[in-house]
């Protein structure tokens, strides 16, 4: 019987000091993520946050709870043996739009297909951050930085098209500076089996400040941004079709078309899906391999019949 552990945001706070640029979003995800941890109900030492490389990534410093900062674009990978190994363990991964869609791109999309029991946290600021401003995989075509400075070529990816073509179970959008909305979408996450996708819009205000005014705007969010709820309708324009959404729509079509709208965007869970979780059917494989044939002998694996004596 697992006893519920009782802790406060501040039991989440590490003794280091948060180093990002004044007025970064990355601070208001880490004081919604602080908030949030509490309500697993975890002790700290089962709690494990990894990281990648990017200004999202320092993460693990700022959380008081077992964290790794891995290389760049694999913490997906590390975050799978984590996970497969330690079943009692809560796995977080926080990365960004550079890190997770560039170099650990294929990382990504297979933990997506194998639906690992973890919650991946992507920053999304359309830019490269900590290397001081050059063009992201989802910075818009014409964007003029430092690397391009003729505008770029590159159509972006967008990143939970990506996720539900790569059969995730699980993909959901919110912003940095709406609070509520972020903690109700980490909870979401939290509750469900399998691989969690959340983008979330995150400004960096040194090197593509503004990117996401028109939905953080007072004066036009109201119209920029499209709610989703859970059996709860929506429109797509003023005087169009009344939908119902429903997350647990087992066709992927519906939940694809709204990945790819723009105007207006999309912000809430877009789909959640039941799905074998990867870690599980692993150890029932192992379960069932040890029941078959006992436990496994290292030393036979190494002198099995496919071994090589080398001489100099």
């Amino acid at each position: 019987m697992t006893t519920e552990i009782k802790l406060h945001a501040r039991d989440f706070k590490s003794d280091q000091e948060v180093r990002w640029c004044p007025g970064c979003g990355d601070y208001a995800i880490l004081a919604a993520v602080q908030g949030f941890m509490p309500e697993l109900g975890l002790a700290r030492e089962n709690i494990v946050f990894v990281s990648g490389i990017g200004c999202s990534s320092r993460f693990p410093y700022y959380l008081n709870t077992y964290g790794m900062h891995s290389i760049h674009g694999r913490a997906p990978a590390i975050a799978t043996g984590l996970a497969a190994s330690r079943r009692d363990l809560s796995v977080w991964v926080v990365t960004g739009d550079g890190d997770a869609l560039s170099i650990g791109g294929n990382h990504l999309i297979h933990a997506l297909r194998r639906n690992v029991n973890l919650k991946i946290l992507l920053f999304n600021n359309r830019i490269y951050g900590l290397t001081k401003g050059q063009y992201s995989p989802t910075s818009e075509v014409g964007k003029i930085t430092k690397s391009t400075p003729m505008g770029s070529l590159d159509e972006p990816f967008r990143p939970l098209s990506l996720a539900i073509g790569a059969e995730a179970s699980f993909v959901a959008r919110t912003v940095d500076s709406d609070r509520k909305h972020l903690t109700e979408v980490l909870r979401a996450a939290a509750g469900h089996p399998g691989t969690a996708l959340v983008e979330i819009y995150q400004n960096c205000n040194i090197f593509n400040d503004g990117a996401f005014d028109l939905l953080k705007d007072p004066a036009t969010r109201d119209t920029a941004l499209l709610r989703l709820e859970h059996g709860k309708p929506y429109r797509l324009a003023p005087d169009g079709e009344e939908i119902v959404h429903d997350i647990h729509d087992p066709d992927p079509a519906r939940a694809f078309a709204l990945s790819r709208l723009q105007h207006p965007t999309p912000i809430g869970v877009l789909r959640s899906v039941e799905r074998p979780v990867y870690d599980a059917l692993m150890n029932e494989q192992i379960a069932q391999a040890v029941a078959q044939r006992g436990p496994g002998d290292p030393t036979a694996l190494l002198a099995g019949g496919d071994t090589w004596t080398v001489t100099g």
